[in-house]
């Protein structure tokens, strides 16, 4: 029979773990860059932006200005993801949970 308390005690201390990696995570700022660092975008661990720095030589080519603002989004946003799985994957000891992802 299986000890339902010790593995109560599992689900509570992994349960701790994912919410000190959320909270860790929502205090966590990542950059993407593109065009060589023409354009930098800041965003928090919950891939809301906090800062943007665009290069004065592109402010008149709107269409450039577009692609280089999403592909450097694109780029935190990827960093932001990686450091999400990486702190799930540590507060689970790497237990699968079915794709199951940090609520931001």
């Amino acid at each position: 029979m299986l000890n339902i308390q010790g593995l109560m005690k599992q689900a509570q201390a992994m349960q701790r773990k994912m919410q000190e990696t959320q909270e860790k995570l929502a205090a966590t700022e990542v950059n993407g860059t593109s065009g060589n660092g023409m354009v930098s975008i800041t965003l928090n661990g919950k891939s809301e932006m906090k800062k943007i720095s665009i290069d004065k030589s592109v402010a008149d080519d709107v269409e450039l200005l577009e692609d280089l603002i999403m592909v450097a989004y694109n780029d935190a946003h990827q960093k932001v993801e990686e450091i999400a799985e990486a702190g799930m994957k540590e507060a689970t000891g790497g237990v699968n949970l079915g794709g199951l992802k940090l609520p931001f």
